[in-house]
């Protein structure tokens, strides 16, 4: 299915305050009327009704620890609309937490950016402060707030801080990745690892490390949509609080200056949003969250100019899983600021953002600078050569990303034979089998793990070290996968292959046996089987799966989902693209 959606932009909705948006009874004077008194229930004077609505979006969840503050700062921005002369409105969505969402978060993002622009549309609001934290929340209500085009502006719950077991720093969740691959090698015991456990969230919010989360978090400052300093920190600090009332009043004067997000999203800032995913060494999933974003404003991401833009942007932070340090480090070395500084030239300024500035007036606007050792410098940077590439080739005819800053150098050059997962069943039943044929050579296959194959494209794409070589004191072997990976994980892994097998990619060819190629210096990741072979093995695939049977959510996911260079979004929420970036 490959509609799109061809309807041209509502007419601007000039109502304001209460009489916006209202119940269609046939009678708009009886509309409000109605409204007025069901919220007087709650308490609200005449007078109070008349000042501008900003609606607060609550993504609290019992199951949701990344956002267990949210109350707080719906409180705090609350009373920094109401400083303003506002009236705040707080209303729910759903939470979606990476750990708790089966079968994986990004099947309900979309879900969520349907949730949230409905609601936005539905209820009567001037503004929105859009409060989300933990990796698919942050996009969801991003792309929910572009369809709407309602003045928007976007508070994260901030990250969580580092723990310590035994004298060692460590923090979610590379760290949960790292102590995990070590028990499943056996160097660390049950107690001990049910130890680490209770250290790696010590407090409540987002992985303190530069996970998807954090990457999001820091990109969408670039873009503009979030107050300057706003990214990194933490959930636990005063200053997050403080932060949630400024962004209330700051909704308050977007609402009588309707300033609305096609002000803002445009290919110039989401060129700069890329570029900080670059300077960051941010998650390959931003890659993706990012082109959704973009689409829901008629922009498509170009990945060859991406790559291009990857080979003349270092990695600049000093933060795991590329570096060493935390989130709070670089909240302590002041954040996204001192980034946008080093690259210099290569971030546009002229970009207007939420403030109704520029970003680059934004950035003249923040303290000066101070010596701190996690943001390094253009001409010694953390790794020169960009976080990512973009591969092509036989077996990613659409692209592949590879995260080469979180590799093992000496594996992006590297041939060797597939072993072949069919499914993620398939791996988990026979990955830590004693019988199984693998060598620490050998490149491991996961397939039907895409965005339909899945469904919702897991990060399974981190496939864990088989057992038997894990034991043997392997590190590291190149895997290559239609799913993602967390931000937060490391490796030679190769991911996003486009098109996925589900969709009749060339991954579903792949034979146990098989060589492949990766040539990360030359962009391709190849299957070394002639073309011949390959039309037979297509011929004697079995179809494809459909949509047949299914239901509800799940039919319209399965039926509508594009995949990964496209962003993942549902097709007919996209409007005709009209610009590419960068």
């Amino acid at each position: 299915m490959t509609s799109k959606s061809t309807d041209k932009p509502a007419a601007p909705n000039t109502a304001k305050g209460m009489k916006r948006n209202l119940a269609n009874y046939g009678d708009a004077g009886f509309s409000v009327f109605l409204r007025k008194a069901f919220i007087k229930a709650l308490g609200y004077t005449d007078e109070a009704l008349e000042r501008p609505i900003i609606g607060i979006v609550d993504t609290d969840s019992g199951y949701n620890a990344c956002h267990r503050n949210v109350p707080d700062l719906i409180e705090a921005a609350s009373r920094g609309v109401m400083l303003a002369g506002g009236i705040p409105v707080p209303f729910p969505v759903i939470s979606i937490q990476e750990s708790f969402a089966n079968p994986t978060s990004m099947y309900l993002r979309n879900l969520m950016a349907m949730d949230s622009e409905e609601m936005i549309r539905a209820q009567p609001m001037d503004a929105v402060i859009l409060m989300g934290g933990c990796d698919k929340t942050v996009p969801a209500l991003l792309m929910g707030a572009a369809s709407a085009n309602v003045p928007a502006i976007m508070l994260v719950t901030g990250p969580m801080l580092a723990g310590s077991w035994r004298g060692e720093k460590l923090g979610a969740c590379t760290d949960c990745r790292r102590f995990w691959a070590r028990y499943r090698a056996g160097e660390v015991n049950d107690q001990e690892i049910n130890e680490v456990n209770s250290e790696l969230a010590p407090t409540i919010g987002t992985c303190g490390v530069m996970g998807t989360a954090s990457t999001m978090a820091l990109t969408v400052e670039a873009l503009g949509m979030m107050l300057p300093g706003g990214a990194a920190v933490p959930a636990v600090h005063a200053e997050r609080r403080r932060l949630a009332e400024q962004t209330g009043t700051r909704a308050v004067a977007m609402a009588a200056e309707g300033l609305t997000p096609d002000k803002i999203l445009t290919p110039a800032a989401y060129r700069n949003a890329l570029r900080v995913l670059l300077a960051v060494g941010g998650s390959t999933n931003a890659l993706i969250h990012l082109t959704a974003m973009a689409g829901r404003s008629g922009i498509q991401v170009d990945l060859e100019g991406y790559d291009k833009m990857g080979r003349e942007t270092p990695v600049l932070v000093d933060l795991k899983p590329t570096g060493q340090h935390y989130m709070e480090d670089l909240h302590k070395a002041g954040g996204l600021t001192p980034i946008l500084r080093e690259l210099g030239g290569l971030i546009e300024r002229d970009c207007l953002t939420v403030t109704s500035k520029t970003l680059g007036q934004n950035i003249d606007a923040m303290p000066p600078g101070w010596k701190q050792d996690v943001i390094k410098t253009m001409a010694a940077p953390v790794y020169k050569n960009g976080a990512m590439a973009v591969l092509r080739g036989n077996l990613a005819p659409d692209g592949a990303i590879i995260k080469q800053a979180a590799a093992t150098q000496e594996l992006l050059q590297h041939e060797g034979r597939a072993v072949v997962f069919d499914s993620l069943p398939d791996m988990a039943a026979r990955l830590d089998s004693a019988d199984l044929d693998v060598k620490a050579d050998d490149i491991l296959v996961l397939r039907n793990a895409g965005p339909k194959g899945a469904p919702g494209m897991p990060e399974a794409g981190y496939i864990p070290i088989p057992k038997k070589l894990a034991q043997q004191g392997v590190k590291d072997m190149v895997r290559i996968s239609d799913a993602r990976m967390s931000g937060t994980a490391y490796g030679t892994i190769v991911l996003h292959i486009a098109p996925e097998a589900a969709a009749g990619g060339p991954l579903a060819l792949v034979k146990t046996g098989d060589r492949i190629k990766l040539d990360t210096e030359g962009r391709r990741i190849d299957l070394l089987v002639d073309e011949a072979e390959l039309a037979k093995r297509r011929a004697a695939l079995p179809p494809l799966p459909s949509g047949e049977g299914r239901r509800g959510y799940d039919k319209l996911y399965f039926d509508t989902v594009t995949q990964a260079e496209q962003g993942c979004d549902f097709d007919f929420m996209l409007p005709e693209i009209t610009k590419t970036v960068p």
